[in-house]
């Protein structure tokens, strides 16, 4: 089995080398098929990250979202204490660059919201396999969330992030759906 760190690699150069017009082609075929999905359709408020390319592009989503007159939040780390909590975002004037370049709500102007609130988390990744297994960036934010976390799961990927297998240990847990350009992955 690949090394967790190695496949990390391997996969970000894969990413990279999708060119700016076929990223975006992949991630509106990706948030088509989201639209289209029950898990989507019966959820109120949805968990979902702001994207930082070369991942699926989440800002099309959530305007979307809003659109339909759904709650979106989004997660707020926690470095000391590795855990994340998630917060109502209205609108994008509302995030502040953390570290990496990534975006996360500006405490002072969201609201928090209890991990039971949510309906549907849409789990992020850099690897995915069929049966739903997900390799993340290495943080263990989501591992933890997930653990307590009872609702819906759903991931998005282009076709490039879905492998065969991955070291996998007991506390990870898979997500019931994976969405990609070629399609869904049902993995329950």
């Amino acid at each position: 089995m690949i090394e967790k760190n190695v496949l990390r690699k391997e996969i970000k150069k894969k990413l990279q080398a999708i060119p700016k017009s076929l990223y975006e082609h992949y991630s509106y075929q990706i948030a088509q098929s989201l639209y289209q999905d029950a898990l989507w359709k019966s959820a109120h408020m949805i968990g979902i990250t702001i994207s930082n390319p070369p991942e699926v592009d989440t800002y099309q989503i959530i305007r979307k979202a809003w659109d339909e007159g759904k709650t979106i939040v989004i997660p707020k780390c926690e470095p000391k204490e590795k855990r994340m909590e998630f917060r109502i975002l209205e609108r994008f004037n509302q995030l502040e660059s953390v570290y990496f370049s990534l975006f996360e709500p500006i405490e002072a102007k969201t609201k928090r919201v209890v991990p039971s609130e949510i309906d549907l988390l849409i789990v992020p990744g850099l690897a995915f396999t069929k049966d739903g297994y997900r390799l993340g960036v290495g943080g263990g934010y989501y591992d933890r969330f997930l653990q307590l976390y009872k609702g819906k799961t759903l991931s998005l990927a282009f076709q490039e992030q879905m492998v065969d297998g991955l070291p996998t240990e007991s506390h990870d847990l898979p997500v019931e759906k994976i969405i990609t350009n070629e399609g869904s992955h049902f993995t329950s």
